[in-house]
């Protein structure tokens, strides 16, 4: 266990019982215990693996690169259409975490082999998503955005082409657009 996370199962919080019976069993496997984004994560040799957090009408594991195993159970969930490695095992109340609980430590330890293995997800690449032709339009009229925007990291230009191409109406993409345009400049992504 590592102090600097208590606070989290500490929490005074809907799902209080369950997350701290998946931390039971998350920590019985040999990953070592940290905080990241607020949450409980555990890693191997500083990899993430597994990740504890709640929503309102669940709680869960995130398994980083979920996508890798084998699920026979068929227990894994894909957040979004856009998640292209993680998966969820989500739980709406503490008994199926206990009927579970052998099944889920068959899940942490196939993710810890998939880490050991070195195994990694084929990403899509960044010019693989859909680029907004109001986007389009704005690289080619203004030469400095697009060198800002192509010197992003390919995650935070995943971000920003995800952000403008989820608007239906062209009017609320060019809205977007214009309003992360300081952002881009600046060398920031969506979230920074």
């Amino acid at each position: 266990m590592n102090p600097k996370v208590n606070f989290y199962f500490e929490k005074d919080k809907a799902w209080k019982q369950e997350v701290n019976k998946l931390r039971e069993i998350v920590l019985q496997s040999s990953l070592n215990e940290e905080l990241k984004w607020g949450h409980p994560c555990y890693t191997l040799n500083g990899a993430n693996v597994v990740l504890i957090h709640d929503f309102k009408g669940y709680c869960a594991l995130l398994f980083f690169k979920g996508a890798l195993l084998n699920d026979a159970d068929g227990l894994l969930v894909q957040q979004t259409e856009n998640v292209q490695s993680a998966r969820q095992m989500r739980f709406t109340n503490f008994d199926d975490i206990v009927k579970l609980e052998k099944t889920i430590k068959s899940y942490i330890f196939e993710a810890i082999e998939v880490e050991k293995a070195g195994l990694k997800i084929a990403l899509k690449k960044t010019k693989e998503f859909t680029m907004p032709d109001e986007f389009e339009a704005k690289l080619k009229k203004f030469p400095d955005l697009r060198k800002a925007f192509e010197s992003l990291t390919p995650g935070r230009q995943r971000g920003y082409l995800l952000h403008f191409s989820s608007a239906k109406q062209a009017k609320t993409r060019e809205a977007r657009i214009d309003k992360h345009i300081p952002r881009i400049l600046a060398g920031k992504g969506i979230d920074d």
